[in-house]
């Protein structure tokens, strides 16, 4: 192996560990994974929201969604009321103990990347991207679907240490 070989798998490495440890952070002060905090967040600002809505904001499939709102549910986390105007439609909200949970989790890694991202310049941006890119290519991943959400593993569990 050469050395810039070795450099590079260091640095892909250090960033599965900084999500790995992340996660676990996540996880031990708040009992919820990325993917589910990131609809919490996103139910705190809006109020209320439709599941398709949801999953349209966070980029995920619906049954993904649909999967982490019963868990969000069943810990008491968010509630789902039907619409009293057309039946069919399902509104998902916050409750207070899912705000109590926003309050005491820590910042996530998606958000520190994309704040330090955006003050980036347009060029360096780009050749991120582009590396990015073709490092997922190189692992033979340019293929596999992926929501914007820095974390190992289904994006539906709940993590526990």
């Amino acid at each position: 192996m050469t050395k810039r070989s070795n450099e590079a798998l260091v640095a892909l490495r250090r960033i599965l560990r900084v999500t790995d440890l992340n996660s676990r952070k996540l996880a031990r002060h708040s009992d919820v994974n990325t993917s589910q905090l990131l609809v919490m967040q996103l139910l705190a600002r809006e109020g209320e929201a439709l599941p398709s809505v949801i999953a349209k904001s966070v980029e995920l499939k619906q049954a993904t969604v649909t999967l982490l709102l019963n868990k969000l549910e069943d810990a008491g986390l968010v509630t789902r009321r039907r619409d009293t105007e057309d039946r069919r439609r399902i509104w998902v909200g916050l409750t207070d103990a899912g705000r109590s949970v926003l309050e005491r989790s820590p910042d996530l890694l998606q958000d520190r990347f994309r704040n330090a991202f955006e003050h980036l310049e347009d060029w360096e941006q780009s050749m991120l991207v582009t590396a990015l890119e073709r490092v997922a290519a190189l692992l033979d991943a340019d293929s596999l679907e992926a929501a914007p959400i820095l974390e190992i593993g289904d994006l539906d569990r709940l993590v526990k240490d």
